[in-house]
């Protein structure tokens, strides 16, 4: 399941995962959210947090994932993944270069940290 995560800036979408995520998550919540943030701003930030509840994603919400990070590969202005997962912390950092925008991880105790983060300029 995906929540948005309520209180930030108009540039900045936010989402908490918990459970499994699938392509329904990533196709009623996520894409129409960012959809309409780049309508509205032309880029975008992100915080994305894989909560202590997260169990994973689905095939489907990987395909949505990579999907939607290709298709607006330049609207992205910052992204901040908050996990206390290694092998997302390990992707994220192995990857990260393909991503024209600063991307940080943070662990969920740094939850804060990476709201500040995320909103400063």
């Amino acid at each position: 399941m995906i929540e948005l995560i309520p209180n930030l800036p108009t540039n900045v979408i936010g989402f908490i995962a918990s459970g499994q995520i699938t392509a329904s998550d990533y196709e009623t919540v996520i894409i129409p959210a960012i959809e309409s943030a780049l309508k509205s701003h032309g880029t975008v930030r992100i915080l994305y947090q894989l909560g202590p509840a997260f169990t994973g994603f689905s095939a489907g919400a990987m395909w949505d994932d990579m999907k939607l990070g290709i298709a607006h590969l330049k609207a992205w202005e910052k992204i901040a993944i908050v996990t206390d997962l290694e092998w997302v912390t390990s992707t994220t950092h192995i990857f990260g270069f393909a991503i024209p925008c600063p991307v940080k991880t943070f662990s969920n105790s740094k939850f804060t940290e990476a709201a500040d983060w995320i909103v400063a300029t």
